[in-house]
């Protein structure tokens, strides 16, 4: 099986799932090593509900935005297609945050995530800051010589964007998985 990376980012209304709702997402897929996306896809979604003040002065993004747009039962089912296409996750803060979030949205509509190995490249990169604490995206970038440009930053697709050319960099240097690697060795 050709390893498929979906890279993926999720804003939503506030922490923490179940009382707050997805309002933006952003999934590229990729091919190992390659820095652009085979496939892209992208939406916002009217969450049916107010948008917390401080997750909004993260994100930037008011009800006003997200008018006319559709809501998450029309995108859900779209969304699981997309991931299924893919045999890993690579997410920053996927394991603790967007994941968990992304299931419970997709139970309350009674579908489910495909389960599939993920990449947190958050808690995977503890490498990447002096302390060892988990990096905020910007100071993975700045690990990985990536420019990072906060005026965009907290949007789903500059963030996957970012995210993946940190997550090829830093494979290439040995510090996050290769299961197509993996793959070859175990033919061999």
């Amino acid at each position: 099986m050709t390893v498929l990376y979906a890279g993926a980012d999720i804003e939503t209304t506030g922490v923490p799932h179940g009382d707050h709702r997805i309002i933006e997402i952003g999934i590229g897929l990729w091919k190992p090593g390659n820095l652009k996306p085979v496939f892209w896809y992208e939406q916002r979604i009217d969450p049916q509900r107010s948008i917390a003040a401080e997750a909004q002065r993260v994100h930037g993004i008011s009800h006003s935005d997200l008018m006319g747009k559709p809501i998450w039962k029309t995108v859900a089912p779209v969304v699981q297609k997309v991931l299924a296409k893919a045999t890993h996750y690579v997410w920053h803060n996927g394991d603790e945050f967007d994941g968990p979030f992304l299931e419970y949205e997709f139970k309350r509509e009674g579908l489910a995530l495909p389960k599939r190995p993920s990449i947190d490249t958050m808690s995977k990169a503890l490498w990447a800051t002096p302390d060892g604490k988990k990096p905020k995206l910007g100071e993975l970038c700045f690990a990985c010589g990536v420019e990072y440009d906060k005026a965009k930053a907290h949007a789903a697709t500059y963030d996957v964007q970012v995210m993946m050319e940190c997550f090829f960099k830093a494979q290439s240097w040995g510090f996050f998985e290769d299961p197509a690697a993996e793959q070859v060795s175990e033919a061999a």
